[in-house]
């Protein structure tokens, strides 16, 4: 059977939960990929009261729509990463400028999510995981064995604990392999998957935005590391190298016109989502297709449409039998 298809609520996180709900319904959406922002979810009531986790079920079925995972982007960039004032964006005015601060306050905050999705009812949690070794990806001046040692030993004892909150709270953690994360394209993902020792309560948010620019094929990333998806992004990427920009983006803005690549509304970018489709079809995916909508260059609501309606002529059942299984049942005599 086709896939439900949800639309994440980031990039629509300036209009409260209900508005959300009636524009996310009146498309024909199935549901929304929730967030764990404060805007959207109150965090600490939602990992301890079940009838406030209850009244946001309620609300959802009221537009009937469900929610199969919840976003915990910001926390989890906060614990892994370390002493970037950027993060000041991310975390509660007290911690700016911070940095202990900040990772004790994010780890608690992720300790909270697997409670508090396990009280919704929703059994993924998409997110960053952060990374003190990525900002040092091109490896000079020499950057020793024991020096990313360091790092990755670091990183386990701040993720570990956490995913073992998760499996206690029978919730999987699904990380969106990303630059700036640990695990940024293929030999990255199996790298983690090996560090953590396959831990039971985590695995993959696959978007192919994020690989096809980098030259990682989507489609076969996607199959070979069908077992640990438990979340897929629908989003889009447009790609052209014109020969004067870079792909590490040419320090210009997104949306800029001049970089080698920018996010775009699905179907006007360079990923072929027929492929995608097609081959989630083969797999126990048991998931959403969620849109995670970004375009600099396109009114939101606009584009919220339109991503859905783009994704809904791919979104078919695969077959039961082979196409010519007719004919040659016919033939037979």
């Amino acid at each position: 059977m086709a896939k439900p298809i949800a639309l994440c609520v980031g990039q629509f996180s300036d209009m409260s939960l209900e508005d959300i709900c009636k524009m996310a319904s009146e498309i024909g959406y199935d549901g929304l990929e929730m967030s764990f922002r404060s805007s959207i979810i109150n965090l600490p009531r939602a990992a301890s009261d079940k009838a406030y986790c209850d009244e946001l079920n309620a609300l959802l079925a009221n537009y009937n729509l469900k929610a199969w995972a919840v976003s915990a982007h910001m926390f989890g960039q906060c614990v892994g990463d370390y002493d970037d004032p950027r993060l000041d964006n991310l975390c509660p005015e007290e911690y700016r400028g911070k940095p202990d601060e900040i990772r004790k306050w994010a780890c608690k905050q992720m300790m909270l999510t697997a409670p508090a999705a396990k009280n919704l009812g929703i059994p993924v949690v998409t997110g960053f995981m952060g990374s003190t070794l990525w900002k040092y990806f091109y490896f000079y001046p020499q950057t020793s064995p024991a020096f990313v040692e360091e790092r990755w030993a670091e990183f386990l004892d701040l993720w570990i604990p956490i995913l073992d909150e998760y499996a206690k709270n029978d919730v999987k953690f699904a990380l969106e392999v990303h630059p700036t994360e640990m695990a940024y394209d293929y030999y990255t993902t199996q790298e983690l998957l090996e560090r953590l020792h396959f831990h039971e309560a985590f695995g993959i948010n696959y978007d192919p935005s994020h690989l096809l620019w980098q030259g990682v094929d989507p489609v076969v990333y996607l199959r070979d590391f069908a077992p640990y998806i438990y979340n897929t992004h629908m989003k889009d990427v447009y790609v052209k190298m014109d020969g004067k920009n870079g792909i590490l983006g040419s320090n210009l803005r997104f949306g800029d016109l001049r970089r080698a690549w920018n996010f775009r509304s699905i179907g006007h970018g360079s990923v072929n989502f027929d492929d995608i489709i097609r081959q989630i079809n083969t797999m126990d995916y048991r998931g959403p297709l969620s849109i995670e909508w970004e375009d600099n260059g396109m009114e939101k609501h606009y584009g919220a449409r339109e991503a859905f309606e783009y994704i809904s002529k791919l979104n078919y059942a695969p077959s039961s039998i082979a196409f010519d299984a007719v004919t040659i049942n016919k033939d037979k005599k």
